[in-house]
């Protein structure tokens, strides 16, 4: 009796995390469609890399866990900037944009807990205007760096810091 209840619950688990991953391959593949720039490969990457992600049931879940990723990222690329900016022998240039980035991180957090909080509360249209606040601050990050024509030390997290937030961008679009 003991062998079948087992059987049966590791059943379950193994269905369970067979349609979470169903749901990320769809729906990174239903926005890879529609956006151009939005890389299927690193949804997928991300998503099923994440413990919440993999353990979704819904899209909204999705689109929690995410924006979770993207916030958890943007605190993190805040944390390198501040201590790049703690070192005396900074490159000359980068101090006015990594200065202007960690003020846009702040912003990127900000509009990423409102974006957790609208979910929350089924206000779908006013996550979207969220996040796509959120998602102008890498580039803005990295513009700064283009007016003071110098490298980005932080070009590569804002990379990633972009793909996260487009992934929660386009998966919320087709919350209802």
């Amino acid at each position: 009796m003991k062998f079948i209840f087992s059987f049966v619950v590791f059943f379950l688990f193994l269905s369970c995390l067979a349609s979470a991953q169903t749901l990320i391959q769809d729906f990174c593949k239903k926005s890879s469609t529609k956006a151009p720039d939005f890389n299927y490969d690193i949804c997928v990457q991300y998503l099923e890399q994440d413990p919440q992600s993999k353990n979704a049931t819904s899209l909204k879940e999705l689109v929690i866990a995410s924006t979770k990723k993207a916030a958890s990222k943007s605190a993190d690329i805040k944390k390198i900037a501040e201590e790049i900016l703690k070192d005396k022998k900074l490159i000359r240039g980068i101090e006015l944009p990594l200065r202007d980035c960690v003020e846009f991180y702040d912003d990127a957090n900000d509009s990423l807990n409102k974006t957790l909080t609208l979910v929350n509360l089924g206000q779908y249209k006013d996550v979207n205007s969220a996040l796509s606040a959120a998602l102008d601050v890498p580039t803005n990050c990295e513009d700064g760096f283009k007016e003071f024509d110098t490298k980005s030390p932080i070009s590569n997290e804002n990379n990633v810091l972009y793909q996260l937030i487009s992934i929660a961008l386009n998966f919320a679009v087709n919350l209802r």
